[in-house]
């Protein structure tokens, strides 16, 4: 006979979650406990019933340092891979990062109530922040570019500062000796820059004077707006987004 459950604070797994965590049948992973333990080669844990979404279920409790042990033992028999996500899931309990399951109906009914909140402030800010992507998606859809004066207006943030940070971050760079940005080869190939050619002139032999300016694609542009969002000194001065109804246009 099944020995009774002391009940305390001690980090425990029982057998429900041992299957689930080896995607294993309950009633199986229950006759591997029972066999080995009538070996000997662990200790028969004991059961406790434990409630579910039909009815309640009767599982064994494995608890402190024998029931640790045990289970290690356990499921190196059912499925050697996952002893090492077994021995990770004992440290996460006894550091107190994974919740203990509810073992009485008020534990279970507050765990859906506390799930229940959670989902709805869940739902608040993907409600808050579906028209921002919403927005971000049509900018990388649409087509042409622009400047980079342009694109700062349309970012909210002034020209040098945009300029400095796609220096910091590898989007732009000056040859030395020279003022005229270029853009990296790299953001050219991801379609987030471009160079656009035109004519400044003619040259002494009476051909085309030609120079090329970076342009910001809406691809870019829209890749832009998220990491300047997130980047701590243009987050909490000037705002990306506030500029995002002009640049849907």
């Amino acid at each position: 006979m099944n020995q009774l459950l002391i009940v305390d604070k001690a980090p425990r797994m029982n057998s429900r979650e041992i299957a689930e965590l080896v995607g294993s049948r309950h009633d199986n992973v229950r006759v591997a406990i029972e066999r080995l333990a009538a070996r000997g080669v662990v200790e028969l844990p004991a059961m406790q019933e434990i409630p579910t979404a039909t009815k309640p279920v009767a599982v064994y409790v494995f608890s402190g340092e024998r029931g640790r042990r045990d289970s290690i033992v356990l499921v190196a028999q059912l499925s050697p891979e996952f002893t090492a996500a077994l021995v990770d899931r004992w440290q996460a309990l006894e550091a107190g990062k994974v919740p203990r399951l509810p073992q009485t109906l008020p534990e279970a009914l507050r765990l859906a109530a506390d799930l229940a909140e959670q989902n709805n402030q869940l739902q608040v800010v993907v409600s808050e922040q579906a028209p921002k992507v919403e927005a971000l998606a049509r900018i990388a859809e649409a087509s042409g570019s622009m400047c980079l004066t342009d694109a700062a207006k349309h970012l909210g943030v002034k020209r040098c500062r945009l300029i400095e940070w796609m220096r910091e971050n590898r989007w732009l760079y000056r040859r030395e000796g020279s003022m005229r940005l270029l853009a990296y080869q790299p953001r050219l190939a991801a379609g987030l820059l471009d160079h656009k050619v035109s004519v400044i002139g003619k040259d002494d032999d009476g051909g085309d004077r030609l120079a090329s300016s970076v342009r910001v694609t809406a691809k870019g542009l829209a890749l832009l707006a998220q990491k300047l969002n997130a980047a701590p000194r243009f987050a909490s001065g000037e705002n990306v987004a506030r500029n995002q109804s002009t640049v849907q246009q």
